[in-house]
Parts: C-alpha cells; sequence; structure tokens
C-alpha cells in the first residue's frame, strides 16, 4: 500500500509539508478521504481473506509453492501468452541508456564561489598585527567591512563553543551570535575548555616541517633504500627490458629454493631469519647513509616477523576504506553504531610523498578508532616502500592495507589496484618491501581477479602469506564485475581454506544482520562492510549494531534525521563552522545522501530483508521526512542539507560522483 508511480512520488513532494507531518494528513476533507479509504480497504482486505480461505480449500490436497516461486511464475516473459505481450511492450518502449561511471566533468564549488571577500587568518585569532605578508596579504584586515558582506548566520548554537568552550573561527564563524559578545570580540567558556586543554582529538596530521622535507626531498627514507638497493639488478645498465626482468629474477629466483631449506638472495627480504647474520647499517654493496648517535640494538638486530604487533581482529565489523564518504565524521558515525574496525580513505603513495595537504587529511584519526588502519595505492615498489617508511616514522596506525581491490581506469591503466593482480614481480616486491620497512602489520585488500570469468585470487592468496602479510580482504567481485553481480561467497569461502592460518576476512553484499551470518557461516575470519552500490555501511550506518544485536531495526525518520544532524555537526567540528567549512560539511551530506536514499524502512518491506542489488521502487513513507528521504533527486537532498545548514549559497551546483545515484 506504500508503492506508488513517479509522478505521485514527486507531485507529493512538491506539495510539500513540514516534517514529522503523516503523509495525507491536515484537513477536515483529506480526513474524511482517509476514513473512506480506510474502510475501503478493509472491505477489500475481507474479500481477500474469503478468496485466500477458497482457494486454500481447492489446493489443500497439494504442497503450496514459495512466495518467490509464484512470483517468477505470475512476472510477464514466463509463458507463450505473456511473452508475446512483453516482447510487444519492449518494442513499444523505447531504449533507455544506463546511467554508468562517475560525473567527471562535474562542477566544483570552490570557496571563492560563494566567499568573495574572506577575513585573514591573523585576525580570526586575535593577533592581526602578525601577518606575515603585510600590504601584500589578499584577504581583508578590517573586520566592519568582512561584517558588512558576510552571510546572515545559521543558528542560534555553535556547536564547537557547546562542545569545547571556544570556536576558533571567530566572527568568520557562521553561527557566531552565540560567542561573540562586546566589539565582536570572542567569548571563551574557561571551564569547559579547561577540560580538553592538552586532549589531542585528532591525530595524524601534517606537520609544516615534515612538508617542507617532502616538498624539498630531503626525508631520508634509510630502511627504504636499503631494501630497494637489494633490488638493483646486479649487472649495472639504466634499465630496460633486460634490466627488469634481472630485477625480477634477484628477488623472486630463490622462492623455489626456500622448501629446501636455502636463503633468498636478498638479504633484506627476511625469509629465513635465523639463518641472516646481523648486519651493520653500514653493510652493503651501496653506500652508506650516515646516522648520528649511538648504536643501538635496534640498529644491529633486524625485527622478526613473530614479534612484530599482531592484529587480532578476527571476528570483528570491519568498516572498510569509503573513497569520498568514508570520512572522519562519517567514521565517527559508524563507530558509534558498533564498527570495531576503522579504515581510512584511500591515499595515493605519491602525493603523500610530495607533502600533499589534502592527501594526508585522509589520514587522519580521531581519538575514538581505536582499532585504526590506512590504505596505500600504488603501483611500484620504490614508491610504495618509501611511503610505508615514512608513515611507519611520523603517525599513528595499527596496520597498514595496500589496495589491490581497486577498479576505476585512473588507478588500473597506470599499475596500480586491480592490475597488481596480473603483475606480481611488482606485487611481490610491494608486500615484502614495505613489510620490511613497517613495525605495524600490512594487509591487502584483493578481488576475486581482473576478468569476469577468471578467478585468480585462490593462485596469489597463497604468495601473499608467503611474502609476509598478516591479512587479507577479499571482495568476492572481479573488475569486470564491479558491482553489477552478486559477490560469489562460496568462491571467498574457498579462499578462507587455502588462506589458513592467515586470517581472511570477506567483503560484499552485506546489508542485514542475516546476510552476516551466513557469511560467518562460510568460513572468515571476519566481515568487511564496505561500498557496494549500493552501499552496505552508506545505506546503514546502524548496520553494525544490527548485526550485533541480531535483529531488525525499523529505525524511524526521526532517528534518521538525527543521525544526519551528529553528522553535520561532526563535520563542523572537523572541516570547520566558517563559511567554507559549512559548504564542505553540505558537499559530503549530499554525497552521502546519494547512497542513503537506497534505503528502504523495515516497516514497508513485505518480505524482510532488503537486498542490497535491489534498486528500490517509487514509494510514500509513513511521514513526509521518510518520503523525502526516499527521494533520488538531487534538489530534494538539498533541501535535506538546508534543513540542517541553512540555505545554500547563490549559483549553487552539485552533481553525486557516481552516474547511477541521481539525476535532476
Amino acid at each position: 500500500r506504500f508503492l506508488t508511480s513517479k509522478e505521485e512520488f514527486h507531485a507529493f513532494l512538491r506539495a510539500g509539508g513540514e516534517p514529522g507531518d503523516r503523509v495525507g494528513g491536515g484537513g477536515e476533507e483529506e480526513k474524511e478521504k482517509e476514513e473512506k479509504e480506510h474502510d475501503r480497504e478493509e472491505k477489500e482486505q475481507n474479500k481477500d481473506k474469503e478468496e485466500k480461505k477458497e482457494k486454500e480449500e481447492q489446493v489443500s490436497s497439494c504442497h503450496s509453492e514459495p512466495p518467490t516461486k509464484r512470483v517468477r511464475i505470475e512476472e510477464p516473459g514466463q509463458d507463450g501468452e505473456n511473452q508475446e505481450d512483453a516482447g510487444a511492450e519492449e518494442k513499444e518502449q523505447p531504449e533507455r541508456k544506463r546511467a554508468r561511471g562517475q560525473n567527471k566533468s562535474r562542477p566544483c564549488m570552490k570557496p571563492k564561489n560563494y566567499e568573495q571577500s574572506r577575513l585573514c587568518p591573523s585576525v580570526t585569532q586575535g593577533c592581526p598585527g602578525k601577518c606575515h605578508f603585510g600590504p601584500r596579504c589578499r584577504f581583508l584586515h578590517d573586520v566592519g567591512e568582512y561584517l558588512a558582506g558576510k552571510p546572515s548566520d545559521l543558528g542560534q548554537r555553535c556547536v564547537l563553543f557547546d562542545t569545547f568552550g571556544r570556536c576558533p573561527y571567530g566572527v568568520t564563524c557562521r553561527f557566531g551570535r552565540a560567542h561573540l559578545g562586546d566589539g565582536h570580540q570572542n567569548i571563551i567558556n574557561a571551564s569547559l575548555a579547561q577540560q580538553w586543554e592538552g586532549k589531542l582529538l585528532v591525530r595524524n596530521n601534517l606537520p609544516k616541517e615534515l612538508q617542507q622535507q617532502l616538498r624539498k626531498r630531503k626525508f631520508i627514507f634509510q630502511k627504504a633504500e636499503e631494501y630497494l638497493r637489494g633490488l638493483q639488478p646486479r649487472g649495472g645498465g639504466k634499465g630496460g627490458k633486460a634490466t627488469e626482468e634481472q630485477e625480477v629474477s634477484d628477488c623472486t629466483g630463490p622462492q623455489e629454493g626456500l622448501g629446501d631449506g636455502g636463503t633468498p638472495q636478498c638479504p633484506e627480504l627476511g625469509e629465513d631469519p635465523q639463518a641472516e647474520a646481523p648486519s651493520s647499517p653500514g653493510d652493503g654493496d651501496g653506500p652508506s647513509i650516515p646516522t648520528v648517535g649511538p648504536l643501538t640494538d635496534e640498529d644491529v638486530t633486524k625485527l622478526r616477523p613473530c614479534e612484530r604487533k599482531k592484529l587480532e581482529i578476527q571476528g570483528k565489523l570491519y568498516l572498510a576504506p569509503l573513497t569520498t564518504c568514508g570520512n572522519l565524521p562519517f567514521r565517527r558515525i559508524c563507530k558509534r553504531f558498533g564498527a570495531d574496525v576503522t579504515c581510512g580513505e584511500m591515499a595515493v603513495c605519491t602525493n603523500l610523498l610530495q607533502g600533499q595537504s589534502s592527501e594526508w587529511a585522509l589520514l587522519k584519526r580521531h581519538h575514538t578508532e581505536d582499532v585504526f588502519g590506512v590504505q596505500l595505492e600504488g603501483a611500484f615498489p620504490d614508491t610504495m616502500t618509501r611511503c610505508a617508511e615514512l608513515l611507519n616514522r611520523t603517525i599513528e596506525v595499527d596496520f597498514v592495507d595496500i589496495n589491490v581491490g581497486c577498479p576505476i581506469d585512473l588507478v588500473y591503466k597506470k599499475g596500480g589496484g586491480c592490475a597488481l593482480m596480473t603483475r606480481s614481480n611488482k606485487f611481490e616486491q610491494i608486500v615484502r618491501g614495505m613489510n620490511s620497512v613497517l613495525d605495524v602489520p600490512l594487509t591487502v585488500k584483493i578481488r576475486t581477479g581482473v576478468q569476469e570469468k577468471i578467478n585468480v585470487a585462490h593462485k596469489i592468496i597463497p604468495k601473499i602469506r608467503e611474502w609476509g602479510a598478516s591479512m587479507v580482504t577479499l571482495h568476492g567481485r572481479s573488475r569486470e564485475q564491479r558491482y553489477t553481480r552478486s559477490a560469489d561467497w562460496e568462491y571467498i569461502a574457498q579462499c578462507a581454506r587455502i588462506a589458513s592460518p592467515m586470517p581472511l576476512f570477506g567483503n560484499g553484499d552485506i546489508l542485514s544482520y542475516e546476510d552476516a551470518n551466513r557469511a560467518m557461516e562460510m568460513g572468515v575470519s571476519g566481515i568487511m562492510i564496505a561500498r557496494q552500490v549500493p552501499v552496505g555501511a552508506l545505506i546503514k550506518p546502524w548496520l553494525f549494531t544490527e548485526i550485533k544485536e541480531q535483529r531488525h531495526w525499523d529505525i524511524s525518520s526521526r532517528e534518521r534525521f538525527d543521525i544526519l544532524k551528529d553528522f553535520t555537526n561532526y563535520g563542523l567540528e572537523h572541516w570547520g563552522s566558517d563559511t567554507q567549512g559549512v559548504e564542505k560539511t553540505r558537499k559530503f551530506l549530499l554525497e552521502w545522501l546519494s547512497f542513503l536514499c537506497r534505503y528502504i524502512p523495515v516497516g514497508l518491506l513485505e518480505h524482510l530483508p532488503q537486498r542490497i542489488n535491489e534498486r528500490p521502487p517509487y514509494y510514500l513513507g509513513r511521514d513526509y521526512l521518510e518520503t523525502l528521504m526516499a527521494s533520488q533527486n538531487v534538489d530534494d537532498w538539498i533541501k535535506i542539507s538546508e534543513l540542517l545548514l541553512g540555505p545554500v549559497p547563490p549559483s549553487f551546483t552539485f552533481l553525486p560522483k557516481h552516474k547511477a545515484n541521481s539525476y535532476r
């Protein structure tokens, strides 16, 4: 009774209504109509019951068919007559091209598009005389001039001031009336601010000194250079095909002799620690790297794999790295609902080595994330090994993950992501190199293969275990399949048996606790809830609670709206409460809503649970807000964002990252 047509759905939303009103509420005439419709529905239900009883008496001697089978028989195209009708309908309907891929040319809203005049940070921080650029500064220094053009405030309360007792954005805050006193002075709640003094809420920031070292290429990669020297060809030369073959043979040739008790030719790989003699940093063919200070045991003795920190997350719920949407505020939401393990968004190793602030922002870790890892993407052993050593020395993580499952062309054509599954020599050198410089466990995320009907994961997993990885996560689809087919959990179970004793996490099509239970019965060590389209964690961040409590949660539209409100508060804490921070929070909120609209409330479903690959039909929810959240129109998402973050700036435009997510 909730199903409707596309035209009726949008007509209802255009008619408007306050969030929380019942569908069809308001007015005596509408109430009379509701009563008449209710009486008519009761009569129809009584007739249906009588007809069902008659049918049951007629087929009492026969076994009834399951509901799914009955539906298939009733579908057009199963018998001869229906096939003819369906063929006629197909001819009449024009072919509709399916929207796929990314909106690569979508408009990008930069800060200057919605804020023409910005206040200098030195004025915001209360030291206007200390602007390093002086008269060359392109920002305003006159507070009165800035306030004359500043947009109106968005609310009466500032989340930063209410939480921490102080808002660092001062007069630029879009909720400034909550903490601005006479003369536009920033008010501080001393007692509340003292409670947070000295506490580090977000870790893994990029210091300016480190950024300058990376940009000027003055950062010394001692362990990585030692490993990479072992990969260089012994005969010399400037590279080319012959050099590359020699490079591979130096490191991969001895594997055949390992089973007979031999030792690898490259001492840096450390396959047999007992066979290796301790060597000083100056040993080796290449020039030694100068060091300062006394020689310690750590400089001489190599850390054996058995002495490293173990990654003990078997049976835990793992929130996978979600590009664009798996930001820090979203991870806080999932952590609150029961996610045990979190991982940052995929970071490109070359951008990290260049000291790009936008890429380093993907590594930030909130203090509530007790088990946290980062995921790296790269195609070559030198950049990946150096990046691993860089992160090992500068940030706090519990594990590092290698992305060997990214299917997008931009990554694949450069030899990264899924392409590493077909470049086994480079793949081995990357895993061994990163493992040799890391003090934390190394994990790998892969797919079943590159081509649709050719699975190769079962051949690669034993090698990954031999190369020193602590865990493997397997997504049950190939690169060519993307997200169009169901995940192959039978194959995941087969790979889990092959991977033993190394833990293997399964990934794909988890949208309910029943799906999670079936996945765990396959023999995997745990499940990763990741970014299928539609996406399990992005459609239902409360999925972690459902799995732990073994129940279907019929969450109301008001509760879902409160989750969005918490996300915006976390976003304002993370990105800022000024105009730039508000619009960045809005952008990521809209990206999340492009997935959240795929959720169908449990109370509206005829059969539980909702299937992850089924596109939801048009339906009217139990109230106006529930219907608004079900819309797949960008304009309706913007309307939801305005309920939380105020009106959008003039000339605001938004398109989701994925074409299939919405329409205008």
